[in-house]
């Protein structure tokens, strides 16, 4: 990857790790290889320091196109329509937002680790039954 083919928008993803996995190891031999991008990376974070921002770089900073956690909790159970689910399909398979993998991640292991809690939901509400039953009786 030469230092020509590498954005100011790709160092600044980079600068907040918002790069793919790949694309972070890419860039960072890159950077590793080229002091003339070091210092452009420096100096971009630089100007970000004194306050000057693109358009790009506060979208991707606010996290502006990705699905709450509630959204990515949808897309696993499939109840988005169609065109909503081929976005964050997009959103984390080719983008490779990962923020959102991480998220998506998180929901999954959610999900696959808690066959108890229909049990345990049964057994706290059980409880708390007999108990408001017993309050019930002293009255």
């Amino acid at each position: 990857m030469s230092d020509a083919n590498i954005s100011d928008e790709q160092l600044l993803g980079y600068l907040d790790e918002m790069l793919s996995v790949d694309e972070m190891a890419n860039l960072e031999k890159a950077l590793r290889e080229s002091e003339p991008l070091r210092r452009r990376a420096a100096s971009l974070s630089r100007r970000r320091d004194e306050g000057l921002h693109s358009v790009g770089e506060i979208w991707r900073r606010l996290r502006l196109s990705c699905p709450s956690r509630s959204q990515l909790g949808s897309w696993l159970l499939g109840t988005l329509d169609a065109t909503q689910s081929e976005y964050y399909d997009f959103h984390i398979h080719t983008v490779g937002c990962r923020y959102c993998s991480a998220n998506l991640n998180d929901l999954e292991q959610a999900a696959a680790s808690s066959p108890d809690t229909p049990r345990r939901r049964r057994k706290f509400f059980q409880s708390s039954a007999g108990y408001l039953k017993n309050l019930s009786e002293e009255t």
